[in-house]
C-alpha cells in the first residue's frame, strides 16, 4: 500500500517557552484555547527542564488573532511566546509503517535532501506529519511524492 500525501497550508506555530512543567497548566492552556473556538491541530510537548518546559502547537492562521490576546496575558516576562504564521503542514499516512522501523528516516532523509526547514514534527502509528515553511512546500512535496506515492 502506497501513502497518502496530505497537505494543509495557512497554519500557525504557536511556541511557548519556559511554561511550568505541570499538566495542569498544560490542560488549562488548551481549554481555554477550546473556550475561543480555536482549532489545534499538531502538540509537541518538550521533556521537562527542572521546573520549566516547552509547548509548541499549531492552528489555523485565521485563528491567529482571537489567540494573540491569551498569549500577550501569558507573556508575563518568564513565559516566551514564539508566534509563526504561513507554514504548511505534510502529512504522510500509511497503515503499512506501523512496526515497520526505518520510515521516520526515509521520511527526514527526503526532507533533508530537499533542503526543508521543519518546524514541528508529529507522528503516530500510522501518520508522521511536517510543519513546513510555505517557501519548501513545493520542493518538499515533490520529494515525498516521487519517492513515496
Amino acid at each position: 500500500m502506497k501513502p497518502t500525501i496530505n497537505v494543509s497550508e495557512d497554519i500557525t506555530l504557536v511556541i511557548l517557552q519556559n511554561i511550568p512543567a505541570d499538566i495542569s497548566f498544560v490542560a488549562e492552556v488548551f481549554a481555554k484555547i477550546a473556550e475561543m473556538d480555536v482549532d489545534v491541530d499538531m502538540i509537541s510537548l518538550s521533556p521537562a527542564q527542572s521546573a520549566q518546559t516547552s509547548l509548541s502547537f499549531t492552528i489555523s492562521d485565521e485563528d491567529l488573532s482571537k489567540l494573540l490576546n491569551y498569549t500577550k496575558k501569558l507573556n508575563d516576562g518568564s513565559i516566551k511566546v514564539i508566534v509563526s504564521s504561513g507554514n504548511c503542514k505534510i502529512s504522510i499516512d500509511d497503515k503499512g509503517m506501523e512496526n515497520c522501523p526505518g520510515v521516520a528516516a526515509n521520511v527526514f532523509a527526503l526532507a533533508a535532501k530537499a533542503k526543508t526547514d521543519i518546524r514541528l514534527i508529529t507522528t503516530s502509528e500510522a501518520q508522521i506529519s511536517l510543519l513546513v515553511t510555505q517557501s519548501d512546500l513545493d520542493a518538499a512535496l515533490a520529494a515525498f511524492q516521487n519517492e513515496l506515492a
